[in-house]
């Protein structure tokens, strides 16, 4: 059944299998899924026996308790559950040293470089192309989230109509932004069977280009539309208890541990001018700005292969990196701090 699972990887949709190489290209210490593949027909009963004891030899406990409960409860849980764990006369594991906490790192991609991955599709009868355009900014910050939002949030709608409808690139056609344990970013992703990726990498690049007109020619009265529709968003209350859990367990997760962060990014928001908006723009969208850091994830159908072979050939452009091998490149890159594994106890 797992390697039923793992098989039908190169069934996935094209834009899929891009989404995942920018994640194996960006977030270090993950491993690609044919290496499990390999792995998988040589285990057997015993080795599963054998790594139930090992795993719990020594642990580290992350807990979150929801709904309705007093907060001494909830306390008197995690301290049974830890006591369980790590004291008695029988204890199940010891805990981990500082050196072993898990921790969260991202590739630091340079300023002012573009970097590119192309690769063909994993399925050979798939006429779609895909691309991930994805443009790296700061580190959680949370009057530089609220810009990068807004900015989705006021390009999403020119970006679907000219990508999509005017240009008709892809049915898939999305401008989203990108969370990797609190680096964060935006990404366009492109689906197409009628154009190669490098000729929609140029079409996000012109979309750009004709974005910042729009940007500059915002009237006052748009910027607040948009800014309050934006604090709107932040304030709707969460619609259950499974949606309130999730936006906390990916603090905890992510390491932030920023539980005030809507309330945080609304009075940020209060604050941001339109000009400030434009100058986040300049420094770090803007095509040719000095401090922008894009990284390109092609695959390649079958429609689109000669695009593909014939890039291997092509002169690399200043101040661009063609990444061929993914693990190469991630053991040579610099790394963003992680949040995670820093700090002992924190109670909400």
């Amino acid at each position: 059944m797992v390697i039923k699972d793992y098989q039908n990887f190169k069934f996935q949709q094209p834009y899929q299998q891009a989404m995942y190489y920018c994640s194996l290209i960006l977030k270090d210490q993950t491993r690609p899924w044919v290496e499990r593949l390999d792995v998988l027909p040589h285990l057997n009963v015993e080795d599963l026996a054998n790594f139930a004891p090992m795993m719990l030899s020594q642990a580290f406990l992350e807990c979150y308790i929801a709904g309705n409960i007093e907060r001494e409860e909830a306390e008197s849980m995690v301290q049974h559950v830890e006591d369980v764990f790590f004291k008695g006369p029988n204890p199940i594991c010891r805990p981990l040293f500082p050196s072993q906490f898990l921790t969260n790192r991202v590739v630091k991609l340079e300023r002012g470089m573009n970097y590119c991955y192309s690769k063909e599709g994993l399925n050979p009868s798939d006429e779609n192309s895909a691309l991930v355009h994805y443009i790296q900014v700061h580190q959680d910050d949370f009057i530089l989230n609220v810009k990068l939002q807004l900015f989705a949030l006021v390009a999403k709608q020119p970006a679907f109509h000219q990508l999509r409808s005017v240009e008709q690139l892809g049915y898939i056609t999305v401008l989203m932004q990108r969370n990797d344990s609190g680096i964060c970013g935006v990404q366009f992703i492109i689906q197409s069977t009628v154009k190669g990726p490098a000729h929609i990498d140029s079409r996000v690049e012109a979309f750009l280009k004709m974005f910042e007109n729009k940007l500059y020619e915002m009237t006052n009265d748009e910027f607040k539309s948009n800014v309050n529709a934006l604090i709107d968003t932040k304030l709707e209350k969460h619609k259950n208890l499974r949606e309130e859990s999730r936006f906390y367990w990916r603090e905890i997760t992510d390491g932030t541990l920023k539980f005030d962060r809507r309330e945080a990014e609304v009075a940020a928001l209060k604050k941001l001018t339109q000009q400030e908006l434009i100058e986040f723009f300049n420094e770090n969208v803007k095509v040719g700005a000095t401090r922008k850091k894009t990284l390109s994830v092609r695959v390649h159908g079958n429609q689109h292969l000669a695009e593909y072979h014939s890039q291997k050939s092509e002169a690399v452009q200043p101040n661009s990196i063609q990444i061929n091998d993914i693990f190469s490149f991630r053991r040579s890159q610099p790394l963003y701090g992680s949040f995670r594994g820093g700090i002992g106890h924190v109670k909400l």
